[in-house]
């Protein structure tokens, strides 16, 4: 059942990434945009989410998926996804009204992908062998993101998302958002690890 909904997952999440790197593919020269495309978080949690969905369903030895379909890795599927729908529910979506095609993009990359794969991850993963350290570790992600949109902002002056705006906030208030956001993280990771924890109880025969 595990591997039928992993199809799922990735038969929903592919399709509305490639449908969102067409719509931005016509806003500039190919190369650029590639790499604007790529410098959003909600791109890049929905990226993490098709491949671990894809590894699963696809099986097989090769090193990569057998990376992918680590109990550490589908964590960090989860609390990702699970950040880019809170922020962006919370915060971002106010912020503009997408129509047409941008619209089905924006609602299966922020909502239909997360709710589908939280449900996976929470009803149908094996559970059970995630430990506090991995809290820690996850928090690698969104802070390797964090360095790359400070860095690619000082050169092109172009931010994802408003609240990085060092150009309007300044790196103060922009430091002070992020680690409001890594906060949510750690709050976030610890609880997906102590679900992980309980559900692998519920596991045992």
């Amino acid at each position: 059942m595990s591997n039928l909904f992993a199809i799922v997952v990735a038969a929903v999440a592919w399709p509305a990434l490639m449908l969102q790197y067409w719509l931005i593919l016509w806003s500039g020269p190919v190369l650029q945009v590639t790499v604007r495309y790529f410098s959003f978080f909600t791109i890049l949690s929905n990226l993490l989410v098709a491949l671990v969905a894809t590894a699963v369903a696809t099986g097989g030895d090769w090193r990569p998926f057998k990376w992918l379909r680590s109990a550490r890795v589908r964590g960090l599927a989860a609390l990702s996804i699970t950040v880019t729908w809170l922020v962006y529910m919370a915060i971002l979506q106010a912020q503009w009204h997408p129509m047409g095609p941008q619209l089905i993009a924006d609602r299966a990359v922020h909502y239909v992908v997360p709710a589908l794969y939280v449900f996976w991850w929470m009803a149908l993963q094996d559970h059970g062998t995630l430990g506090w350290s991995d809290v820690r570790r996850w928090l690698a992600f969104p802070l390797a993101f964090a360095v790359w949109t400070l860095a690619r902002g000082a050169v092109v002056h172009e931010y994802p998302y408003p609240f990085m705006n060092v150009d309007e906030f300044g790196y103060g208030q922009v430091l002070i958002h992020s680690l409001v956001v890594g906060a949510l993280f750690v709050l976030l990771g610890a609880v997906y690890v102590a679900l992980d924890r309980r559900l692998g109880r519920r596991d045992i025969p």
